[in-house]
């Protein structure tokens, strides 16, 4: 791909260095540069990724991507930007010819219960005759083939290359777990998300985010500010557990429409009626036009939170 189209979007503060030729990959951890990739220099929680310029270099690397000041060779393209981290996320993007635009991509997010609401969906999907692939804390899985999870949430540049492979595999639906930290350090900024489903909100992360003000600000990010940039139109794309109080305060402030689910009468998505034994869940839940019967060997009030929002989250797609 030209580096015309790779870089498009990016907020440039200074250039120096031609603005032609193709570039083979687009790489953040220099040991991955060639010949000819575009290098971005991300300052890290504990490593400086501009600290190893000169490696991508020496390992072919011909753009580079930059915070700090940086005097450039005079066969390197040197492009300042103000924020790399965010620049990663749009060069990524690019590079992959922005493959969430052409799958239903629905997000997972909140302190308990995002995996299992994963592999509910997963199993849903499936069943309806689609083809979801996983983005989670257990692997990234899809059309037989299984990638370890060295993060809940890829970095931006490995999201943006997995949700390519999974398009040229005939994946139709991604389902991907959404942590705090991704939210917070930008990795699904450049995705177009259908669906954002929030399951609830506990004290969790402290050591990172500090105060639980802080911590439901990185979560509030996904629903009041990445999903309205979203090209994908969605009528039902917020899903919100209105039982918990987090969840309540997010529908206050981002819920402009959407569905909530939840055991209270009011909410769009619910269990009427249901048991819940050693033995399993047994329920009625009601979904918007008609009522299901849900008999599941998942334990315990959560998991029936958990069948809830995946119920939710499987009707939004249709």
């Amino acid at each position: 791909m030209d580096i015309s189209e790779v870089v498009k979007d990016l907020q440039l503060t200074s250039t120096t260095g031609a603005l032609s030729g193709e570039v083979s990959s687009v790489c953040y951890n220099s040991r991955s540069c060639e010949e000819n990739s575009l290098f971005v220099a991300v300052s890290g929680l504990s490593t400086d990724g501009h600290n190893f310029i000169d490696d991508a270099i020496r390992r072919g690397a011909r753009w580079i991507v930059h915070e700090k000041p940086f005097v450039s060779p005079d066969h390197i393209t040197s492009l300042q930007v103000s924020d790399s981290r965010r620049a990663l996320g749009i060069t990524g993007r690019n590079f992959y010819a922005h493959p969430s635009s052409t799958l239903c991509l629905i997000g997972i997010t909140g302190t308990n219960g995002k995996t299992t609401v994963t592999y509910l969906l997963e199993s849903i999907i499936s069943a309806a005759g689609f083809f979801p692939g996983v983005l989670g804390t257990v692997n990234y899985r899809f059309r037989g083939k299984t990638l370890p999870a060295p993060n809940t949430t890829p970095e931006s540049l490995e999201f943006q290359r997995i949700l390519r492979q999974m398009v040229d595999d005939g994946v139709t639906h991604c389902i991907s777990e959404v942590s705090s930290h991704a939210l917070d350090l930008g990795r699904v900024d450049d995705c177009d998300f259908d669906i954002a489903v929030f399951t609830n909100l506990s004290q969790d992360h402290l050591d990172y985010h500090l105060t639980m003000e802080r911590y439901y600000a990185a979560k509030r990010r996904f629903f009041c500010e990445l999903l309205p940039k979203s090209h994908k139109r969605n009528p039902y794309g917020v899903i919100v557990n209105g039982d918990d109080p987090w969840g309540r305060k997010l529908i206050e402030e981002c819920g402009d429409g959407g569905l909530t689910f939840g055991l209270d009468s009011n909410a769009d998505v619910r269990a009427e009626q249901f048991i819940l034994t050693l033995e399993g869940i047994e329920a009625q839940i009601r979904i918007p036009g008609q009522t299901l019967h849900v008999s599941s060997p998942l334990i315990g009030r959560f998991n029936l939170y958990n069948i809830l929002a995946a119920a939710a989250a499987a009707f939004a797609t249709g």
